[in-house]
């Protein structure tokens, strides 16, 4: 059975690359037992921020100078000096700063030859906007992982140790490989007993790994290299332990690291935005029977989280409480719904036409209500409901939710309603699949985080 990991390491985490050397790289390890591993790395933290856009503010980068047709030159000039001062916090790690300074410059420098053409051509007029416009969130994107990558695998060789930078970026390279073909071509001569790779988190492919993926492309590559070299394990490195309930919610002392769980309850975290890994992403893993371990960073003796495609506790027990307060509730109404065959089947047309998805939905003679994502709100959707139904209602709302692999017991539902009661929370609707692997309740945003803590308290 082979001993190869790979495995990922988030934007925060490679910030603190002192910590990742030491609680990653070195320890518990020495000589050939540093090898047999490959990295996908991230970009450091708040990098690709600065080229795109900020993740949690939409706070504009270099891309959306381009997007509106406005001189990217300057902002490029900055982003090196930006990226010259990370590099300067390395140097005590072993960075030759020289070599690090003059591979950021002409990488940047290509990106702008490149910035340069595509503007000639959006100017034009001839071709869609659309295309060219992802191509220079690819170009963008690229700088981060591969300016990461290099400081990463530098850093370690001037430690002794055998690290072979993979660049996935393509730059330079103009052959025209899909993603697949690409990681294969870069994988098939490494020697894998004697060498860690680091690898950037961006891939370049015909198909355009950010089309579909967007911001969570690293771990689309991570996944796709672990589908291809079969691994023993699958490992995420993260700044935090996937734990049973928030520890910013709870307190650290009220929560725990899950230890164990499936790759359906994975699926359950992402639907409600708290990703251990993106659904599209955990696929591959799993229907190859990779197994996927979290793990902090941080904690490096802590063996962190299993998910397996197996796994069911041995014990009725909820494993996580989580949710969101970030979703609105979308209720329609019309008194000609009962007993009416495809009133569900003509609103769901309607969020498909808009591409909007739902979280949860609840139904009852004469209403359907729909819960969305806030960011998803769509008023010619609300406008196009309207249209072909008496009332529609929109409301702010919070979720709250138990997850579990083997939780359906006598008395849950009763005991995690008594707990909200008690706080004097109200529920506005609750439901469960047949399955019982997701209980969710919804309830006022104001009421979110004293659901969470009351939750957990009750399932301790």
């Amino acid at each position: 059975m082979t001993t190869l990991t790979v495995e990922k390491i988030g934007g925060t985490s490679m910030s603190a690359l002192g910590e990742v050397i030491d609680n990653i790289i070195l320890f518990e390890r020495k000589g050939d037992q540093l090898y047999n591993r490959v990295f996908v790395v991230s970009a450091f933290w708040g990098v690709t921020d600065l080229l795109l856009e900020n993740k949690k503010t939409g706070k504009p980068g270099v891309y959306h100078r381009v997007a509106k047709y406005q001189d990217f030159h300057r902002p490029l000039k900055d982003l090196v000096v930006q990226l010259k001062a990370i590099n300067k916090r390395y140097a005590s790690l072993g960075l030759d700063l020289a070599a690090a300074d003059q591979f950021i410059e002409n990488h940047v420098s290509q990106a702008q030859t490149y910035l340069e053409n595509l503007a000639n051509i959006l100017a034009s007029g001839y071709v869609s906007k659309e295309g060219i416009l992802l191509a220079a969130r690819e170009i963008l994107a690229s700088i981060g992982e591969s300016h990461s990558a290099f400081n990463f695998a530098n850093i370690l060789q001037h430690k002794g140790i055998n690290a072979n930078l993979i660049d996935l970026g393509g730059f330079g390279d103009h052959r025209a490989y899909t993603i697949d073909q690409r990681i294969k071509h870069a994988f098939k001569n490494i020697d894998f007993e004697h060498t860690i790779c680091i690898v950037t988190g961006y891939a370049k492919g015909t198909e355009g790994i950010m089309r579909e993926f967007n911001r969570g492309y690293s771990e689309v590559t991570f996944s796709k290299i672990a589908e291809f070299l079969k691994p023993r394990e699958a490992i995420i490195h993260k700044e935090y332990h996937l734990s049973t309930a928030d520890p910013a919610l709870v307190g650290i002392e009220n929560c725990i690291p899950v230890g164990y769980t499936n790759y359906d309850i994975a699926d359950q975290l992402a639907d409600v935005g708290m990703e251990a890994i993106h659904p599209k992403a955990s696929k591959p893993l799993e229907i190859n029977g990779i197994n996927l371990r979290i793990k902090n960073t941080f904690d490096p003796l802590h063996p962190g989280t299993l998910i397996t495609r197996e796994f069911i506790s041995e014990h009725k027990r909820v494993e996580v409480i989580t949710g969101t307060d970030k979703l609105l509730m979308i209720d329609v109404y019309d008194p000609l719904m009962v007993g009416n065959v495809g009133s569900d089947l003509q609103i769901m047309q309607l969020f498909y036409n808009h591409g909007v998805s739902y979280t949860f939905k609840a139904t009852s003679a004469n209403s359907i209500s729909t819960v969305i994502w806030e960011r998803d709100f769509n008023k010619k959707l609300i406008s196009d409901l309207e249209d072909n139904f008496e009332k529609v209602t929109v409301e702010k709302v919070a979720m709250v939710c138990l997850l579990g692999s083997n939780m359906d017991q006598p008395g849950l539902l009763a005991k995690s309603a008594n707990a909200l009661t008690e706080m004097g929370i109200n529920i506005k609707s609750t439901g469960a699949a047949l399955r019982k692997v997701n209980m969710q309740f919804l309830v006022a945003r104001e009421d979110f985080k004293t659901a969470i803590i009351a939750l957990n308290k009750a399932m301790g």
